[in-house]
């Protein structure tokens, strides 16, 4: 019986040859994710043409959806790539090519590898952290409801993959939108009983452009969320929010839950 192959097409990015796409053959075996096609690379870089080449270039860590770290375009589409299965995308395609190219939102360092600073620099902004400092000699601390708790167990599934930012028409040069996730985070530690003390610091920071004023409301990060975490409704929640902190500003009204 003959063996079952694919193609795999590589955008490739060198300081000494430009960009550029690459194509590698590879056997298709059982359970076959993008990660362990670039391994099979990366043990044998010999593209289509016969020709040994440089390894291919890209990032992993946990290989369970959980670090976030493999984000890249899979046939386009921003996800991650250890939990992408070959013969599945294949089959979803009717093709037998697969297709991979880093994302467009963020810096490019080298072929599917990009730099993801601008994100961990929104969490600082937003203060995606509960400051605690202190607190274990306080004994134990408010209790957190059932509902609060599963709300913020969504929320705190954020890999800070990218993949939301890289779908959001929002988040370009062209604006100064942060993008979904930060949002959401702040919703995060703004729903939690301890967090709630830098509650106006962090509605303040989604009152500028960065913030949920420059959302479009295209929904596309929803559609992409490795996590399916509902981002939309965060930005809803927190337009609220800060639509209730102005008010509270300007006009002396207290907050009303």
């Amino acid at each position: 019986m003959s063996k079952k192959t694919f193609t795999l097409k590589v955008f490739r990015s060198h300081s000494e040859e430009g960009q550029y796409w690459e194509s590698f053959d590879l056997e298709l075996t059982p359970g076959l994710n993008v990660i362990s096609a670039l391994m099979e690379v990366q043990k044998n870089p010999v593209n289509s043409a016969g020709v040994r080449v440089a390894p291919i270039a890209w990032e992993q860590g946990c290989l369970e959806e959980v670090c976030g770290s493999c984000s890249m375009l899979v046939n386009g589409r921003p996800r991650q790539a250890c939990t992408a299965i070959i013969a599945l995308i294949l089959k979803k395609t009717n093709s037998r090519e697969v297709t991979l190219a880093p994302l467009t939102k963020f810096v490019l360092v080298r072929d599917l590898v990009v730099d993801r600073q601008v994100m961990f620099e929104n969490l600082k902004k937003v203060k995606g952290w509960v400051s605690a400092d202190g607190s274990f000699t306080e004994g134990f601390g408010p209790k957190i409801s059932q509902k609060a708790q599963e709300i913020n167990y969504e929320l705190s599934t954020c890999m800070t993959c990218g993949c939301c930012s890289e779908a959001c028409p929002q988040v370009s040069a062209n604006s100064k939108f942060m993008g979904p996730a930060p949002v959401s985070q702040v919703r995060l530690f703004n729903n939690h009983p301890t967090g709630k003390a830098d509650k106006t610091e962090r509605l303040h920071s989604m009152m500028s452009e960065e913030g949920v004023i420059s959302c479009g409301n295209a929904q596309n990060c929803v559609r992409v969320c490795p996590k399916d975490i509902a981002l939309t409704e965060s930005i809803a929640v927190l337009g609220r929010d800060i639509t209730k902190q102005s008010a509270k500003e300007i006009f002396g009204i207290g907050d009303r839950e």
